[in-house]
């Protein structure tokens, strides 16, 4: 049994404590690790360790990358200059709001003050025996964004009147020449007494009073008059004989008349034109800004709903027409 259990390629003279592996541990280590202590001073090193252990060389120079392309250019974002672009705007018009408080708050003390507001145009005399009928300062009573506006409408109106009054200068013109375009004189006379104070009241005021209170049913009226009001432009411009009005054609039959007074009606004719064309620009414009306003149709039907109710009149006619009826079905039931 022990010939099966023994190895045959064993060699017979084989110590297992003759293995390298076993004879590398238990070699004794270098001399002088034993007695190395690295606490001491770096002096007292053994020389046979300062021998062998040999310190890496540590290269100074600094790496340096050296990239194949030049880096791009530093630029800002666009988003930044935007973005301080609409803050900065924010900002002045936060300010121009405040401003604009400001100055009303200081103007409502005043009028206050001196004992309210009173009519200032138009500005008559006082010996005139009749005085101002409304209170006209575009400076109080108009914010800052549409004093512009109101500036322009203002002096496309004072033009409206200048040329109504050019007009009847030119058909006294034409009459003077013409015995028969007395007609036209008169009409012309006629234009100048109503459509003024008219113009001024249908359309320039509500015009005001809906920049001034922010007015939905203001803005409808003056929508609706200053379109009558750009029709009749164009009936004067075109300038029908019998009509009163020195359009191109009575113009044109009036230089056959005489030259002056043709050049005199030319040039009305090219005014009532330009207050056609200054009028269809202004009311598109002011359309612009009245939808940024707000405003609709249902604040005008409510504005207007209020405003008939909160009369006096309206309030003291229908308080009596229900008295009426009360006392017509009283009478019935008697």
């Amino acid at each position: 049994m022990s010939d099966f259990d023994s190895n045959p390629f064993a060699d017979p003279n084989f110590s297992p404590f003759q293995d390298p592996s076993v004879t590398q541990v238990r070699q004794p280590g270098p001399p002088g690790l034993e007695e190395y202590n690295p606490f001491t001073d770096a002096k007292q090193i053994p020389a046979a360790v300062g021998a062998k252990t040999v310190a890496p060389t540590i290269s100074m120079q600094p790496a340096i990358m050296k990239p194949t392309e030049e880096p791009p250019a530093y630029s800002e974002p666009q988003e930044q200059p935007r973005a301080a672009a609409e803050l900065l705007r924010r900002q002045e018009e936060l300010e121009r709001k405040a401003a604009e408080l400001d100055r009303r708050e200081r103007e409502m003390q005043s009028l206050s003050a001196s004992g309210g507001r009173k009519n200032n145009w138009p500005p008559l005399s006082e010996k005139f025996p009749v005085g101002p009928c409304f209170y006209h300062d575009i400076t109080v009573d108009i914010p800052v964004e549409f004093q512009k506006t109101v500036n322009i409408m203002y002096y496309l109106w004072m033009c409206h009147t200048g040329t109504l009054f050019a007009n009847m200068i030119g058909c006294l013109a034409w009459f003077s020449v013409d015995r028969a375009r007395g007609v036209d004189f008169g009409l012309s006379i006629l234009w100048l007494l109503i459509f003024t104070p008219c113009s001024f009241v249908c359309w320039y005021r509500p015009l005001y009073g809906a920049f001034r209170s922010d007015s939905s049913f203001r803005f409808f009226v003056f929508f609706f008059v200053y379109i009558c009001q750009f029709g009749i432009y164009l009936i004067q411009s075109i300038g029908i004989t019998g009509w009163g009005a020195s359009g191109w054609i009575s113009a044109l039959t009036g230089l056959n008349r005489s030259i002056p007074v043709g050049i005199i009606m030319l040039f009305i004719a090219a005014l009532f034109t330009s207050l056609a064309v200054m009028s269809l620009l202004m009311f598109k414009k002011v359309h612009a800004m009245y939808r940024t306003t707000g405003a609709s149709f249902e604040k005008a039907q409510q504005e207007f709903a209020t405003g008939v109710m909160s009369n006096k009149t309206v309030q003291t006619a229908a308080a009596n027409a229900a008295s009426r009826a009360a006392q017509g079905a009283f009478k019935e039931q008697v």
